[in-house]
């Protein structure tokens, strides 16, 4: 090292109050605790912060008060507009309190999400967001004796772990299924996702077309994620089932858009011989043309109240809760 060269720990707290004319507590606030410190205050002293260069310690800083500072927030993928949403909310309501959030991608696999899960942990976050309420025995008995605060989002279960907000994708299948049938329709098809939820949506639309006693033409299971190209792949393999109008019900709005993309090419006139509902309300399904019917579900809404829960059980004991939030079909031109 050069003589009299500054390093990064040679720049303590004090210097920074010293610079931006606050206490050492003041600076401490606007790092761990922003939203109890007024704005032009807290702009001095990150430009102070910015100026000297400091870089708390953070793990000291997390020795002392038993807590990282850290939330680790786990989803399937970041390739669907799905979680994209929720995520982002989340991230900027827990970071306007001074939480930073790491994001880990677990896929479609039990045994992923269990590994993650396993690996954020031993990382000693303050908190954990998860996707989804499914979990194995062994995983939720880990959850639990953690004593972290755990949100799971968009899913529902009679027994949360902890904190649960979500709605029923099963009840989300059986609504589409009786939005087409008060439509007119008596003949089905559906393409699905394999993953959990996709599933539910999936069995709940198919059991009630089944309850009505129409008829289920055709059906096909897509790998998850499911792609524009996967809807377009699926309505190939069905189309010489498509015989009669049929109403198609596919697991996500991209799903659904390859679905159209590929009737058009097939000749196969949306909405009036083959009508066709997505799920997400994606910017593409209200940005094609004919926008694509879909069920809408707010998800940048669920990463807030995610994010207001987070915070309630970090700063104090709460008792396990199960929020459920609307969805809504969205009627467009291709029904």
């Amino acid at each position: 090292m050069r003589p009299g060269r500054t390093t990064l720990a040679s720049v303590k707290i004090t210097d920074v109050a010293a610079r931006a004319g606050v206490a050492p507590m003041t600076v401490s606030r606007v790092l761990n605790t922003p939203d109890r410190v007024s704005a032009p205050t807290a702009a001095r002293v990150r430009a102070a912060i910015e100026e000297l260069g400091y870089m708390p310690n953070l793990i000291a800083g997390g020795l002392s008060s038993r807590r990282s500072r850290m939330i680790a927030a786990i989803v399937p993928t970041i390739a669907s507009p799905m979680f994209s949403a929720p995520v982002q909310t989340f991230t900027d309501a827990m970071a306007v309190a001074g939480y930073h959030v790491m994001l880990a991608l677990s896929g479609y696999s039990e045994e992923s999400e269990d590994a993650q899960i396993r690996a954020v942990l031993a990382r000693r976050p303050d908190g954990l967001l998860l996707t989804g309420a499914v979990r194995s025995p062994a995983i939720r008995k880990l959850l639990r004796d953690s004593n972290l605060p755990v949100v799971e989002i968009w899913d529902t279960a009679e027994e949360p772990t902890d904190v649960l907000i979500g709605f029923d994708h099963a009840e989300v299948g059986a609504a589409v299924a009786d939005f087409f049938v008060r439509q007119g329709h008596t003949h089905f098809a559906v393409l699905s996702a394999r993953d959990p939820r996709a599933t539910l949506r999936r069995k709940g639309f198919v059991e009630r077309v089944t309850h009505h006693g129409l008829t289920l033409v055709a059906e096909r299971i897509l790998e998850a994620p499911s792609s524009i190209e996967d809807g377009r792949r699926g309505l190939r393999q069905i189309v010489g089932q498509l015989g009669q109008r049929t109403a198609l019900f596919g697991s996500s709005d991209l799903v659904a858009f390859g679905a159209m993309t590929e009737a058009k090419l097939h000749g196969i006139a949306v909405p009036d011989q083959l009508a066709i509902c997505g799920f997400g309300d994606f910017e593409i399904s209200r940005a094609c043309h004919p926008p694509i019917s879909t069920v809408h579900v707010d998800g940048a809404e669920i990463g807030e109240m995610a994010a207001r829960e987070m915070l309630t059980r970090i700063n104090s004991a709460a008792n396990s809760a199960r929020i459920s939030v609307p969805f809504q079909i969205l009627p467009r031109a291709t029904t």
